[in-house]
């Protein structure tokens, strides 16, 4: 069996499954935050009562993370029915916003907080769930419907799905990121080229890669269809995940024999920095060949690119530089904002070059613009700008006009740009 079966089968208590089966899984984790927490709730208290428990308070994760900084009244409605409801089931794991326990974007701070073990199955109300996959877990996103039963029994009738396999060796140039790497899949097996397939990464670059680039190549599986992305755990996974709980775990691997649906291979080292233009992320283009393109806001943050490596590289090309156009930092959690203090480059931190480079004040951590949100949103579009981000999606309003165009594209090549003003490949700085 491959890795995603492995985990589905032991997690069911059958001894082995195919890609087809319907099963019943075991929940390991049930994530869910501010714009869909509600409605699980809802979902929950219609079907199981009022006064139900849920099935394992320490299996419940409520991190609020994508309207937080608002003046919106229905954005502070839902996280006063979040508070309401964890008060009320008494549950331990809710990080709530303006309290010192608030951390920022949830697919960020998860395994930050030990929430994610390798070989686990984690849920969670939002797409970009399958993150965690990085770290060797099962993670799917799912609606409100299946969370708020999930919220009753622990269970999730799962169809096993097929693998996809890519194979990633090569020696990582320099100019490049894991999000290069993932826009260039995506770009080559399209937005519906791993419709309810698991994304299975593996070879000498993924290996290669640190947790934090890991979880932006799962991040985005979800942008090819996928109904999971899974990296095997390695020792870098382990360091990670022990330095984060105690609790026990037990990874699982991929059969040499498993049976796969497809496989797909790519020497990293001869592969350039792209964007995806607009309106979807397989929407492929060398960056070196959008250089025309004149550029109104660079955007550097969310789940996909606003963790402290993502920093890192920006900062290494706007070091003693200056911005030429609108650009705005969101670190992603608390931690991430803390990291541009402590972590320097010659001896300057990453938020004095930053400032230095003449960035927008920074923003306290968010998923701000990443899904367009309230009108006083940070970094919301209101008209007819052309940013480069290095977000997950770049559909028709997703910053918020319906007027803007998105490009998305690494941190190198979001830096690059914000210097340049226009698209830029980073090797031509």
């Amino acid at each position: 069996m491959t890795i995603t079966e492995k985990i589905l089968a032991r997690e069911s208590g059958a001894s082995i499954v195919q890609p087809g089966d319907n099963i019943w899984v075991n929940a390991g984790i049930l994530l869910t935050h501010d714009v869909c927490g509600p409605g699980t709730i809802g979902i929950f208290q219609q079907e199981f009562g009022k006064d139900a428990k849920v099935f394992d308070r320490e299996k419940i994760v409520i991190l609020p993370d994508h309207y937080i900084y608002t003046a919106d009244v229905k954005a502070h409605r839902n996280i006063d029915i979040l508070r309401a409801f964890v008060k009320e089931q008494n549950l331990p794991y809710f990080y709530d916003p303006g309290t010192p326990s608030y951390c920022g974007v949830c697919h960020v701070a998860l395994p930050e907080l030990g929430h994610v073990r390798p070989g686990e199955t984690i849920f969670g109300t939002d797409s970009h769930t399958c993150t965690h996959g990085a770290l060797g877990a099962f993670s799917s996103g799912i609606g409100n419907t299946d969370a708020g039963f999930i919220m009753g029994t622990g269970k999730l009738l799962v169809k096993v799905p097929p693998t996809l396999r890519f194979v990633l060796d090569g020696k990582m140039p320099s100019y490049l990121s894991a999000k290069d790497l993932i826009l260039h899949i995506i770009g080559d097996i399209t937005v519906d080229g791993a419709t309810y397939c698991a994304m299975e990464f593996t070879g000498s670059a993924i290996e290669a890669l640190s947790i934090e680039e890991r979880c932006t190549i799962c991040n985005m599986a979800v942008e090819a269809g996928a109904k999971n992305g899974i990296i095997a755990p390695d020792q870098k996974t382990f360091d990670y995940v022990n330095a984060r709980t105690k609790k026990p775990y037990e990874p699982l691997y991929s059969d040499r024999d498993a049976k796969i649906q497809a496989e797909y291979r790519y020497d990293v080292s001869k592969l350039e920095p792209v964007v995806a233009k607009p309106h979807l992320p397989d929407n492929k283009a060398l960056a070196r060949d959008c250089r025309d393109v004149k550029v109104t806001q660079v955007y550097i943050g969310s789940c996909t690119g606003g963790k402290l490596e993502d920093f890192i590289m920006a900062a290494q090309l706007l070091k003693g530089r200056k911005v030429a156009i609108k650009t705005l930092i969101v670190p992603a959690t608390r931690h991430v904002e803390q990291g541009l203090i402590d972590t320097k480059i010659d001896g300057q931190s990453l938020r004095a070059i930053f400032e230095a480079a003449g960035v927008e004040p920074i923003a306290p951590p968010s998923c701000a613009a990443c899904l367009g949100g309230p009108i006083d949103t940070f970094g919301r579009t209101h008209g007819n700008e052309v940013v480069v981000s290095t977000t997950n999606r770049n559909f028709i309003g997703r910053m918020g006009s319906k007027d803007s165009q998105v490009y998305l594209a690494s941190p190198y090549t979001a830096a690059a740009t914000a210097i340049k003003g226009t698209i830029t490949d980073p090797r031509d700085l």
